[in-house]
C-alpha cells in the first residue's frame, strides 16, 4: 500500500531501481540493504527521484507557518517527485489532496509502521487538506496465505491505530479496497487499459507463475492518485492535485501511475519518499511485522519495550565502558540513535546525544535509556488514543461522505 513503496517515455527509473550495486534490493515486497545498509544516494539516481533539499523544506516552512517535522527537517522523508509544482499551485490557491496507505498484514503495528501516518497527520494539519487512506485488503488476500475475511478484519483492527495518530476525522476518508471496489472500478478500468502486461511485469518483476490477480492489482493501487475516484469525498473535483507520503520501497507503484495519468488527460500525482526504519537489530534492513524481536510494537508494555531495547538494539558503542570513553560510539549504525532521531522532539537535545554519544562522554546503557524514556510516553499515548478508536468511530471515518475542502 502507498503508505508502506518504469514509466514508458518518463524515464522515472526501472523496477529493480536498488537492486543492483552491492546486494541492494529495493522493491514493493523486498527490501535488502547492501553491506553498508541501504544507499539513498543510489536509490535517487535509479529511481529517477530528486533529493528534497534545505531550500526545499524552507518553503514549505513558509507556507504553512509552521515548523517543518522533524522527519522533513532530519532528511529521514528524502526525496519527491514533482513536489514544487503542487507546492506553486498550493501557493496559488489550487488545492490538493493526501493519499497514503497500509497493507493489512498482523493486527499490531509496530513504530515503522507509524511513521508514514505520523508524518501524513502533519501534512494534513500543517497545510489544511483533505486525506484518503486505502487498506489494500485485496493485495494482502493475493499475496499471502490468508482468507478475505482475515485480510478484511486486519485492516479495520489497522484503521484504530491509523485513527490514533490524530487525524482530522471530517478531512480523514479511510477506506478498504473491497468494500469501495466500486466507487474506484472506473478508473482502475481506464488505468488497465492503458497498462501493458508487459510494462507490469518490467515494472514488478512478475512472471508466468505469478496469479493474474497480483498482474491487475497495480491498477487498484493507482487509482486513488487520481481524484475522480472520490466522487464524493472529494465532492466532484474532476483533476485535483495529490501528494502520496510513502516509504521509497512503493515508488514503482506510482512510476507507473506517473506514466498513465497524462495519457489519462490527468495530472501527475507528487510524491514524497521516507527512509525505511531500521530493525533493532541493524540498519541493513527495515523492521519486519512477522520477527517479534525486531519490532517495537505499539501494543508493547513499558517492560517489554525497556526489554527489547536493552537486548536487541544494535550498538555502535564499543565492547567495554573503558574503549567506549576511549573511542566513542559510531552513531551512523547505533539503532539507539537512530530511533531517537525519528522520534525525541528536540533538535539541540538530539545534536548533544550524538555529540556526548560520539566522544565516548556517553555509554550505551544511557542512550538505551534514553531511547526507552522517548518511546514509553509515545507508544503509551498511541494505546490511549487506540483506546478511544471504537468499532463506532472506524465506522465513521470509513463512511462515504463528503470531506470538509476548507483551507
Amino acid at each position: 500500500a502507498a503508505g508502506e513503496g518504469a514509466g514508458e517515455g518518463e524515464g522515472e527509473g526501472g523496477a529493480d531501481g536498488g537492486a543492483g550495486g552491492g546486494g541492494q534490493v529495493v522493491n514493493p515486497w523486498e527490501v535488502e540493504a547492501g553491506e553498508d545498509g541501504v544507499d539513498y544516494a543510489k536509490l535517487i539516481r535509479d529511481f529517477g527521484c530528486e533529493a528534497i533539499t534545505e531550500t526545499l523544506v524552507e518553503r514549505v516552512e513558509r507556507l504553512t507557518g509552521k515548523k517543518a517535522h522533524r522527519f522533513l527537517r532530519r532528511g529521514l522523508f528524502f526525496s519527491h517527485r514533482d513536489l514544487e509544482p503542487l507546492l506553486d499551485a498550493y501557493e496559488r490557491g489550487e488545492p490538493f489532496y493526501l493519499y497514503t496507505g497500509r497493507g493489512p498484514s498482523s493486527e499490531a503495528l509496530h513504530m515503522g509502521h507509524l511513521v508514514p501516518f505520523q508524518f501524513t497527520q502533519w501534512l494534513q494539519d500543517a497545510f489544511k487538506v483533505p486525506l484518503v487512506i486505502q487498506l489494500t485488503d485485496d493485495e494482502k488476500f493475493l499475496w499471502k496465505d490468508l482468507t478475505l475475511e482475515q485480510c478484511h478484519k486486519m485492516g479495520f483492527e489497522n484503521s484504530r491505530d491509523i485513527i490514533a495518530c490524530g487525524f482530522d476525522k471530517e478531512r480523514t476518508f479511510i477506506f478498504s479496497d473491497l468494500d469501495y471496489y466500486s466507487h474506484m472500478y472506473r478508473n482502475i478500468l481506464r488505468i488497465q487499459k492503458l497498462t501493458t502486461q508487459s510494462t507490469v511485469r518490467g515494472i514488478f518483476g512478475f512472471t508466468h507463475s505469478d496469479n493474474i490477480g497480483k498482474q491487475a492489482f497495480p491498477a487498484v493501487q493507482a487509482a486513488p492518485s487520481f481524484s475522480s475516484t472520490f466522487e464524493i469525498p472529494l465532492r466532484g473535483a474532476k483533476d485535483m492535485w495529490c501528494l502520496i507520503p510513502q516509504a521509497i520501497d512503493q515508488d514503482p507503484y506510482f512510476r507507473m501511475t506517473r506514466d498513465v495519468a497524462p495519457r489519462l488527460g490527468l495530472k501527475k500525482p507528487s510524491l514524497i519518499h521516507s527512509k525505511f526504519f531500521p530493525a533493532l537489530q541493524g540498519s541493513k534492513t527495515k523492521m519486519s511485522g512477522s520477527v517479534d524481536s525486531s519490532a517495537i510494537y505499539v501494543t508493547d508494555t513499558p517492560k517489554q519495550i525497556a526489554r527489547k531495547i536493552n537486548k536487541y538494539a544494535f550498538s555502535g558503542g564499543q565492547e567495554t565502558a573503558e574503549l567506549q570513553r576511549e573511542l566513542g560510539a559510531d552513531c551512523d549504525v547505533d539503532i539507539s540513535y537512530q530511533y531517537l532521531s525519528f522520534f525525541l522532539e528536540d533538535d539541540a537535545e538530539l545534536a548533544h546525544i550524538r555529540e556526548e554519544y560520539s566522544a565516548g562522554r556517553m555509554l550505551t546503557g544511557e542512550i538505551k535509556k534514553k531511547l526507552v524514556d522517548t518511546l514509553v510516553p509515545i507508544v503509551e499515548a498511541h494505546q490511549r488514543a487506540r483506546a478511544a478508536a471504537t468499532d463506532d468511530v472506524v465506522r465513521e471515518f470509513m463512511a462515504v461522505r463528503p470531506l470538509n475542502l476548507e483551507r
